[in-house]
């Protein structure tokens, strides 16, 4: 299993969410966001953690602050079917795919939100057109509860898979 670092996301990461935002890393979201829009998403990010619902990571392959960054990952208090519950994302760079960074990140935000112990559950909706992403959530432990509606981006619908993990069942 390949090692990752999580880093709370930093001013410093827009380059990283500008990468992130190209058509290729957007297919399955809706497309690339307006550099209005990235800027905005930008400052969320920044601002989750004084927020309380929530935190933003760039991920880093590998044990320690030093390598390249690889993608992003997050966490984020929602409402879902009259409860709240925590929703997770991530993004992974074409040239870091492939490689279990994603899976890593993955169970690594688990852990970090099964500490905060404030949801007994961790949903992630990937596109039931994203093979990839729907493979991650089933090797980091996900239950794969039904297909689904999903709005994303606001005021666009889309088919997602909702996956599922029990915060209060250690992994």
């Amino acid at each position: 299993m390949q090692d990752v670092t999580l880093e709370p996301w930093a001013e410093g990461d827009l380059g990283l969410l500008r990468l992130i935002n190209s058509p290729e890393m957007t297919e399955h979201l809706g497309g690339p966001e307006t550099e209005e829009q990235l800027l905005a998403r930008h400052r969320r990010y920044v601002d989750l953690p004084g927020t309380g619902r929530g935190r933003m990571f760039t991920v880093r392959p590998g044990a320690g602050p030093d390598g390249p960054a690889a993608g992003s990952i997050g966490y984020w208090e929602t409402v879902w079917r009259g409860e709240k519950v925590y929703e997770t994302g991530w993004s992974v760079l074409p040239a870091f795919q492939g490689r279990g960074i994603a899976v890593a990140a993955a169970r690594a935000v688990t852990a970090a939100v099964r500490a905060e112990g404030r949801h007994r559950e961790l949903h992630a909706f990937p596109s039931v057109g994203n093979p990839a992403s729907n493979a991650i959530c089933r090797r980091a432990g996900f239950t794969l509860l039904d297909e689904c509606g999903f709005e994303y981006p606001k005021g666009t619908f889309m088919r997602c898979n909702d996956w599922a993990l029990d915060l209060t069942v250690q992994g």
